[in-house]
Parts: C-alpha cells; sequence; structure tokens
C-alpha cells in the first residue's frame, strides 16, 4: 500500500473542527466519493480509498447528495417497465 503526506494549515483543521487522524479519514472518504461521482473509481474501489466496506461507502453517498446508482433514462425505463 502506498502512503501520501499532506500537509493541512492548522487553521483548516481548526475550521473542520478535526484532529489530523479525523482530518484523513474525512479526506479519504470526501476523495472517494468525488472520484465515484466522476465515474473515476468503482463503488468498491472507492469504499477500499475511503477504508470502510463497500455497504457503508454506499449508505454515506447520501450524505454528499451522491447518488448510488447512476443510470440514464433509457437504463432506468429499460429497469422499471417490469415491475
Amino acid at each position: 500500500m502506498s502512503r501520501v503526506t499532506l500537509d493541512l494549515p492548522d487553521e483548516t483543521l481548526y475550521a473542520l473542527k478535526l484532529s489530523p487522524e479525523s482530518a484523513g479519514e474525512a479526506l479519504r472518504m470526501a476523495a472517494a466519493v468525488k472520484l465515484y461521482e466522476l465515474g473515476r473509481l468503482s463503488s468498491g474501489a472507492a469504499a477500499q480509498l475511503a477504508g470502510v466496506p463497500r455497504v457503508v461507502f454506499l449508505a454515506r453517498l447520501a450524505d454528499y447528495e451522491v447518488d448510488t446508482f447512476r443510470l440514464t433514462k433509457e437504463e432506468l425505463h429499460r429497469e422499471t417497465r417490469f415491475v
């Protein structure tokens, strides 16, 4: 596993009301969510980046107002026409 070190201004940690450890976890989750939202990572890969199980990652997407599933109108129509 690779390690990435990030320097954050103390003011940022203060504004976020987070300890350095908590900030690291929050930034990993935020990065994972954004990369998933952009389609750069699958939900499984994003969950690994966030350091949480996939089901937890998928549940947390709502906290970031990101859709869990990305379907086009056509895909949604195909999925729901048999219901």
